[in-house]
């Protein structure tokens, strides 16, 4: 049995990865806010992450055989982590996203290049690998004023905190776009598209857009449980097998809905529907593979999640 906490957990496939770890027979801690309460039979740390000193207080004396931080978004909150369990764990998974691969976001990218100039220059229409993406220069600047590249310009960050001068083993799980569970996605994403088709609403979607990852919420659970007891350190890329692109996304959800889907096209450079890309970032999951974790098929569960996300909006 192993010591296991984790940072954040009160939701979603963070929850799921509660469960599977205390029913596997781990002693498992969930620290968070007090915005949730644990399942049954799992520890609970009531503390505010960005306070180190309440921090420190409210962990005392106690170790981990592993820490899973589910909600590590800045760098200020990976420092802090960094300082406070030194000495406390002997590994240390961060959740991370495929949003750090994303060209529109990279540093040097001024706001709005591309914008009706076609497609935002970037990676190779392939699937990217985690060595394309190099942390090791990476330095602290001041969060972007928009919202998405702001995220993304943090994750890399935050990532980087752990990777210079590691106090502990590290990980960084890059997951894909995580789809699955009905209410329970509280993104709301795949709703916007049932809610969309069902109504006869296009949907914008790019002139040419890009394929992009997927994996389901129970499986990125089992890759983060199974990467947490696992001895490789570094990013690990989290996507189901086959990448799918926004029209055939909704495809799928109009052949649930009996529909047929409407599209508004935008310029390439332009907002659009969430899953619908200008540029290509979807990510190859030949390391994670080949380190033993089996990866499901997008195809395979997709409608699945699709039926579930018709079903909670009474479709």
């Amino acid at each position: 049995m192993n010591t296991i906490l984790v940072i954040g957990g009160s939701r979603y496939f963070g929850k799921s990865l509660v469960e599977r770890a205390r029913d596997a027979g781990h002693e498992v801690t969930v620290l968070n806010r007090g915005s949730g309460v644990p399942p049954a039979g799992v520890g609970h740390v009531v503390a505010d992450r960005d306070d180190e000193e309440a921090l420190r207080a409210a962990l005392g004396p106690r170790g981990f055989d592993t820490v899973v931080d589910q909600v590590c978004y800045t760098p200020r909150q990976a420092a802090v982590a960094r300082r406070v369990f030194a000495g406390r764990t002997g590994r240390y998974v961060m959740t991370s996203t495929m949003e750090v691969y994303d060209p529109a976001t990279l540093p040097g990218r001024a706001a709005g290049a591309g914008r009706a100039a076609g497609p935002v220059p970037g990676p190779a229409p392939v699937p990217v690998t985690e060595d394309s993406l190099d942390l090791a220069h990476t330095l602290p600047t001041a969060p972007h004023a928009d919202p998405a590249r702001a995220y993304a310009e943090q994750k890399r960050q935050a990532e980087a905190v752990f990777l210079r001068e590691p106090a502990f083993p590290f990980v960084s799980v890059r997951t894909a776009h995580v789809l699955g569970g009905g209410r329970e996605e509280f993104t709301g994403r795949l709703a916007h598209y049932v809610a969309r088709i069902a109504a006869g609403t296009p949907v914008d979607v790019h002139e040419a857009p890009y394929a992009t990852s997927f994996i389901h919420h129970r499986e990125i659970a089992g890759l983060l449980y199974w990467a947490a007891g696992q001895d490789f350190t570094g990013p690990v890329n989290a996507a189901s097998h086959g990448s799918l692109d926004v029209t055939g996304l909704c495809e799928l959800v109009a052949r649930r809905l009996g529909r047929r889907p409407r599209y508004r096209r935008v310029q390439q450079g332009l907002p659009a529907s969430p899953f619908s890309f200008d540029r290509a970032y979807a990510m190859d999951n030949g390391r994670a593979a080949a380190l033993g974790f089996g990866f499901g098929r997008v195809a395979e569960w997709l409608p699945g999640a699709i039926a579930e996300a018709a079903e909670a909006a009474g479709g």
